[in-house]
């Protein structure tokens, strides 16, 4: 039951969208990926390539998992965005996309320097980059736990016969 329970967290994560506006797009509401760019800061952060691009009643929405732990808000539209992700993992943020193949300049507030420190960045969206949802690392990653889990519970019955066979 306890491997299930981890299976289903995996496989069906729960989305919270950004309360701005995103992008009209005539795509069908969905999950897909794209390609990011961050510029800006000093160069050390990064946002995860390609991030999980999330079409909600017609508007586009990207979700940004940054390399750091330390981004407490990002600032988007003059909106402020909370930090989604559990306490020690790195910051992650939805955000409505707002514009394609082009500058989208953001804000992030980073807590690494001691003190809370603004930092202007932007993000280039790739309209030609978007692809389905499959193309993510951490889908490929569900895809191996799935098999993984699959070739233990399978594994664990075959062992059941087998054994129950060799004691008749």
């Amino acid at each position: 039951m306890v491997i299930f329970l981890l299976a289903m967290m995996l496989l069906c994560p729960v989305q919270v969208l950004a309360a701005g506006e995103g992008l009209e797009t005539d795509m069908e509401d969905g999950e897909y990926s794209i390609q990011v760019d961050l510029e800006g800061g000093s160069g050390k952060a990064s946002v995860t390539s390609p991030a999980l691009m999330i079409v909600k009643d017609g508007r586009m929405y990207a979700q940004l998992q940054w390399s750091s732990s330390n981004y407490d808000y990002m600032i988007v539209n003059e909106e402020k965005i909370l930090n989604e992700s559990e306490e020690g993992r790195n910051s992650v943020f939805t955000v409505p996309v707002t514009v394609m193949d082009d500058k989208m300049e953001v804000i992030a507030d980073t807590l690494a320097m001691g003190a809370p420190h603004e930092i202007n960045y932007t993000l280039t969206f790739y309209e030609d980059s978007i692809g389905s949802k499959g193309q993510l690392p951490q889908e490929a990653a569900k895809r191996v736990v799935a098999v993984a889990l699959a070739i233990i519970v399978g594994g664990g019955i075959l062992n059941y016969f087998v054994n129950k066979r060799n004691r008749c």
